[in-house]
């Protein structure tokens, strides 16, 4: 597996099983496990919650997890981040094990896929407008594509493509580069250099994880807070 995957430059590439037109490839796999993980994690920490100081240290790391996120969010948007704490959340929780679990001898991060990294990125395109027009209603955020004109309506919306891509190629390029160099360094080099290098690159994985849900936070608070903008200048 491992030496299938040095030679392809995404895990998209390796066919696992293929039945008619149906293919489950490395990208697939490697998704469904972190799924299941998460999904799993979630179950077996908030089975038995506890609203007693002697809550078990999975819980109490759970809650430490999402109180940060809380923060984070609130601190882009100054308003409740109940409302995006879920959609957030997920996609840091996503990405972030995704990468960690890069620890895994034979594992390959699904962001390191071009189609990870764009199903992410068209979540988030998505979900701004709906989050917008949930905050503003429709006809306030539709007038915001052509302001200052209706001139600026195609580059407004040239403005919207190009940060989703950009969100989807930066996320695969650094996952992508990641992987293919430490492959490398192990193949050629002793081994403590690329253990070194191997645990960079999860702060680096964690990074990424990081910056990818703030830019989606900004993306959605910079839609859902546009009139409240324009009404703080007329007053």
């Amino acid at each position: 597996m491992e030496i299938l995957l040095l030679n392809q430059i995404s895990p998209d590439q390796v066919v696992l099983l293929q039945w008619g037109f149906l293919r489950i490839t490395a990208t697939l796999l490697y998704t469904w496990f972190v799924m299941g993980i998460l999904i799993l994690g979630s179950w077996l920490i908030t089975r038995k919650m506890s609203s007693d100081v002697h809550a078990s240290r999975w819980q109490n790391l759970l809650e430490e997890v999402v109180s940060t996120i809380r923060n984070q969010i609130q601190e882009i948007i100054h308003d409740d981040p109940g409302d995006y704490l879920s959609f957030i959340g997920t996609l840091f929780l996503f990405i972030g094990l995704s990468n960690l679990l890069l620890i895994v001898p034979g594992y390959v991060s699904p962001t390191a896929s071009l189609t990870t990294t764009s199903a992410l990125a068209i979540c988030v395109f998505i979900a701004v407008p709906l989050y917008g027009i949930t905050k503003q209603g429709i006809v306030h955020y539709l007038k915001e594509y052509f302001q200052p004109t209706f001139i600026f309506f195609p580059f407004h919306i040239m403005g919207e493509i190009t940060r989703t891509l950009a969100l989807a190629v930066r996320l695969f390029g650094n996952m992508m580069s990641h992987d293919k160099v430490i492959a490398i360094l192990l193949a050629v080099t002793p081994l403590f250099f690329p253990i070194i290098m191997h645990a960079l690159g999860l702060l680096i994985g964690l990074v990424q994880a990081y910056i990818f849900a703030i830019l989606a936070m900004v993306y959605i608070a910079s839609a859902t807070q546009a009139h409240e903008k324009k009404d703080g200048k007329e007053n």
